[in-house]
């Protein structure tokens, strides 16, 4: 890569994150930290107003803007291909807005582009989500942006019923299944629910703000943590499987 080009992808990598390592950096535009670190101090020569410093992390300053970007033939198609397969397996309405933002951005693209774009050979057949569940994910979807608490009538695996109340912190897809990772107020610790197992959502008025040791942050490093113990042995003896999330009753 010219190292005008890796100028120029360094500034696009900063400015899509709050705050980026020197590591991150490094590694994604294949160059040691020495490099970046030498091309962040250009940069801030050159006018650039990138706030951070070694060892910290970088991000761009307000008010910095650089021309509207042009994605290039491959760019385009790995953005359909992408959209093509979240569209059966997400809400409705994130589904609506998924093939009305790709629309804007192949109608901007070299002719040449868009043609080649829009025959990708990838497909993914609607038959991800009923309308039973496909509203029921969103719902849950937009209780997470809200910051809502939700009263969940809810199966486990064994059939039995119960209330819970909780925090929902995200959703996530398992291939098969989405679950609803949340901080549950009965248990007053992290639990995951299988969408499908739940009988009833209620989005209650009341709202949560973060606290500490209840948040996705928190929950992520739980299960980092658990998976680095389960995969470093003791002495004459091995760990259990590692757990890929939050229990899932």
């Amino acid at each position: 890569m010219r190292r005008a080009d890796r100028l120029f992808q360094l500034v696009q990598l900063i400015r899509g994150r709050r705050l980026t390592t020197a590591a991150f950096l490094a590694q994604r535009l294949e160059v040691s930290e020495r490099t970046v670190y030498r091309d962040v101090a250009d940069l801030q020569h050159q006018g650039v107003p990138i706030e951070g410093e070694a060892g910290v992390g970088y991000r761009l300053g307000v008010g910095f803007e650089l021309p509207p970007l042009m994605f290039t033939q491959d760019e385009a198609s790995a953005l359909v291909a992408a959209a093509r397969l979240a569209q059966s397996w997400v809400d409705p309405a994130l589904a609506r807005d998924i093939e009305s933002g790709l629309g804007k951005i192949l109608s901007v693209l070299p002719p040449a582009a868009r043609v080649s774009a829009e025959a990708l050979a990838l497909y993914a057949p609607a038959l991800g989500l009923d309308d039973v569940m496909g509203a029921r994910l969103q719902a849950l979807r937009e209780a997470v942006q809200a910051r809502q608490k939700l009263r969940l009538n809810y199966r486990d695996v064994s059939g039995d019923a119960s209330e819970r109340t909780v925090r929902p912190l995200g959703c996530f897809y398992w291939g098969k299944v989405w679950t609803l990772s949340t901080w549950c107020e009965l248990r007053n610790d992290f639990r995951g629910f299988r969408v499908d197992r739940m009988d009833a959502v209620e989005v209650l008025p009341d709202r949560f703000r973060d606290e500490p040791g209840k948040t996705l942050a928190d929950l992520l490093r739980q299960v980092k943590a658990r998976q680095v113990e389960a995969t470093t042995p003791e002495p004459q003896t091995w760990p259990s499987k590692a757990q890929q999330g939050p229990l899932v009753l």
